[in-house]
């Protein structure tokens, strides 16, 4: 009981839950105990499983090709008490780490769309799983989580993720043969950032930028055209120069992932919302808890209808 009241509100809360509703009386330090003691449990229980896992083949499950099934993974940083950050950079020189990045992934699947042709979610199949981890021991977690809701028999596999590298060194390595595409809207974003490095007085010309970079040649998937426009902005400032040549580099690292008119053809998703929304209700929580320590801080709900935690 201590366990479970301490496990989403601070602790304080959790013991007047406790007093209020089973009448016991409790103290606040009793209740964090609980809630650390068994997330310690679940963490150590999780850690074998994975373990197991990706020693051994894991089976393939029979019975009828299953839905297009998608994997999405993202990050976001939640606050931790001190001792969790100890040593840690923060993001500005010279200040201390306030928070830990938290690694997320889901499992859902797809069997329709709409009269528009865009891609419909099937309800209540969505699952979450992450912790506070690098990224290799989260690629194991994911692993195990795609082949428990039926990876093998999907029949048609994709990852959906941003432009971060580490997404896309672990998709080849633990679910090779899926269709890998980069999240529209991130993409988006990196075009209206650029623009406003470019032209941050000059609303007009940005706009212009926006609308050669972004539609007519990121949307169309067109994106050796948007390599090479890119590439041939100049500037005079050698930082924002710089910058450019990242950007574009890393639109031709991702360009047969972003061939969104096909992916629209077959009616899948090119946006990465499922993942975000449960980054954003981690965040949230973690906000909230003052126990936000290592793994056991993002409990891996196993119900397709349990809320991102």
């Amino acid at each position: 009981m201590q366990a479970l009241v301490g496990q989403d509100a601070p602790f304080d809360d959790g013991r007047e839950q406790r007093k209020l509703l089973a009448g016991l009386e409790v103290t606040t330090k009793s209740v964090e105990r609980a809630a650390e003691a068994m997330g310690a449990d679940i963490a150590r229980q999780e850690k074998h499983k994975i373990d197991r896992a990706v020693q051994l083949d894991l089976p393939i499950l029979v019975g009828e090709p299953g839905p297009i099934l998608y994997l999405q993974m993202d990050g976001t940083g939640v606050p931790v008490v001190q001792k969790e950050t100890a040593g840690r950079k923060g993001k500005l020189d010279g200040l201390p780490a306030h928070t830990r990045e938290v690694k997320l992934g889901c499992v859902f699947t797809q069997t329709k769309w709409d009269k528009e042709g865009y891609a419909i979610r099937d309800p209540g199949s969505t699952t979450y799983t992450g912790a506070i981890e690098n990224a290799a021991q989260f690629g194991k977690r994911l692993y195990v989580e795609a082949w428990n809701r039926g990876w093998s028999r999907a029949e048609k596999k994709v990852v959906l993720g941003d432009g971060a590298e580490w997404i896309w060194n672990l998709a080849p390595q633990h679910f090779p043969g899926a269709l890998q595409i980069v999240d529209l809207f991130h993409a988006r974003q990196q075009t209206w950032d650029m623009a406003r490095l470019l032209f941050p007085n000059d609303t007009k010309r940005g706009n212009a930028w926006i609308g050669l970079h972004q539609k007519r040649w990121l949307d169309k998937g067109k994106i050796a055209q948007l390599v090479a426009s890119m590439r041939q902005t100049h500037t005079s400032d050698a930082n924002l120069a710089n910058q450019l040549r990242i950007e574009a580099a890393s639109f031709a690292a991702n360009a047969a992932r972003m061939n969104y008119p096909q992916f629209r053809k077959q009616h899948l998703f090119v946006g990465s919302g499922v993942v975000e929304a449960g980054c954003k209700m981690s965040s949230a929580i973690a906000s909230n808890s003052p126990a936000c320590s290592g793994p056991s801080t993002v409990p891996t709900p196993s119900s397709p209808s349990a809320a991102p935690t």
